[in-house]
């Protein structure tokens, strides 16, 4: 069974579509490189995106059954909600008010460890392995050439 572990910060003073536009660049990748990509990305909330993200590798490190090896995790999921917004009054010409709307999102990001890959091994009666093709060899290649350069010539 494959492990997987999440981890959430909420009220992150940030729009979750801001948020959005971050994640999307880090969704089913490796963690070495969604980390990579978070350290040089050019918007604020890469940083809290990279805390969530370590903090869910953590987590799942020390659940039951993880195998100990980091390289096999990737990002399975990551969304940004939009969390609660703090309504602000700005002050405006001839005694008016604007209303300032502060965005917030909870972010989540869920980690998953990839299986192990084995291979499978044909035995004599296995009718499920593929049976080994006939490789081309460079006499085929130049029968070809030569064929072609015929019918070119004869269109001439």
């Amino acid at each position: 069974m494959a492990v997987q572990a999440h981890a959430t910060a909420k009220y992150v003073r940030t729009s979750a579509q801001k948020a959005g536009l971050v994640l999307d660049l880090i969704r089913g990748r490796d963690v070495n490189a969604a980390l990579a990509t978070l350290q040089f990305a050019r918007k604020s909330v890469a940083r809290d995106i990279e805390k969530v993200l370590r903090s869910a590798i953590a987590n799942a490190q020390q659940q039951d059954g993880f195998s100990g090896d980091i390289e096999r995790l990737y990002v399975s999921a990551c969304y940004a909600n939009q969390g609660s917004s703090m309504k602000r009054v700005r002050p405006a010409p001839m005694g008016r008010a604007f209303r300032v709307v502060k965005r917030t999102a909870h972010l989540t990001v869920q980690v998953t460890e990839r299986p192990l890959k084995i291979a499978r091994v044909a035995t004599d009666g296995d009718a499920a392995a593929k049976p080994a093709r006939a490789k081309k060899t460079a006499d085929d290649a130049g029968v070809k050439k030569r064929t072609a350069q015929k019918s070119a010539a004869a269109r001439a």
